[in-house]
């Protein structure tokens, strides 16, 4: 009698204990989660930022959830980064690149890029950056294209970034920034003036700084379609509001568009409007 009792209560507990653990992942997804995990179920909204009154909360639900999860293992990564608990971020991040999570492969190749909480290690940071973009992670393709723009190197095979960076820039502004680059100077392929300005459009409807300068470049100098000073001007505005420097250059051109120079080629003067 004993024993069918024992038996019965291990039944019952068995899906407690399932929706348990399901609630934990649940509440871990609601505050935590990445709008841009790939992991993430479509029916998962994401946040871009946990909110500090969060922070405890998600960090209690998502280790509970993090030891049958992935996502949660990158989710609790992602709290107490927000918590600024940069060791335990990484080594949650660390758990779940393991895992095979191209989100947390992405995170811990920005730590290596930049030194956060790790030593500075730009060959990690790529690694991590192409492991995460041949999983088809788009911020790992954008980071892996950005990477070798910010060093001055060129990708490793060009064709191949060409070929990630096309699927990644279907969603993703800075990877139609960086085709658009590739697109513009004829890397990995054919130069393609008007695909490349329809990239930097996509992306300067996002407020990319990068693109809304480019943008600017092409209207101005008619490259890729038509051209227009006035939408140029538009352009290297909106980006220069968001901190881009080349944008604030071309406008100081375009209203001092006449240089006077002395014999000796050096500038004197500048006419301006």
């Amino acid at each position: 009698m004993r024993t069918l009792l024992w038996a019965i209560l291990l039944t019952l507990a068995a899906p407690l204990a399932a929706q348990a653990q399901s609630a934990d992942l649940v509440l871990c997804d609601r505050l935590a989660a990445d709008a841009s995990d790939p992991d993430k179920p479509a029916d998962v909204k994401g946040v871009a930022e946990i909110a500090a009154s969060d922070i405890a909360t998600a960090i209690r639900f998502c280790r509970q959830a993090a030891a049958s999860s992935r996502r949660a293992m990158f989710a609790l990564g992602r709290a107490y980064a927000a918590n600024r608990q940069t060791a335990e971020a990484i080594a949650a991040w660390r758990k779940a690149a393991d895992k095979g999570s191209s989100a947390a492969m992405v995170e811990l190749g920005v730590a290596y890029g930049t030194g956060a909480g790790v030593a500075r290690d730009e060959a990690q940071a790529r690694k991590l950056f192409e492991k995460a973009a041949q999983a088809g992670n788009p911020r790992g393709v954008s980071n892996l294209a950005a990477l070798g723009a910010a060093s001055g190197a060129a990708p490793a095979d060009p064709a191949q970034a060409r070929a990630l960076l096309g699927k990644a820039a279907e969603t993703n502004a800075e990877a139609q920034y960086q085709l658009g680059l590739m697109l513009a100077n004829g890397n990995g392929g054919e130069q393609d003036d008007a695909a490349a300005r329809a990239l930097f459009e996509k992306a300067a409807a996002q407020n990319h700084p990068g693109a809304l300068e480019r943008m600017g470049a092409f209207a101005l100098e008619g490259r890729g379609g038509p051209k227009d000073r006035d939408a140029a001007k538009a352009y290297y505005e909106r980006a220069a509001a968001l901190g881009d420097e080349d944008a604030k250059k071309a406008l100081e051109r375009m209203r001092c568009p006449y240089a006077i120079k002395n014999k000796q080629g050096q500038l004197v003067t500048t006419l301006c409007f």
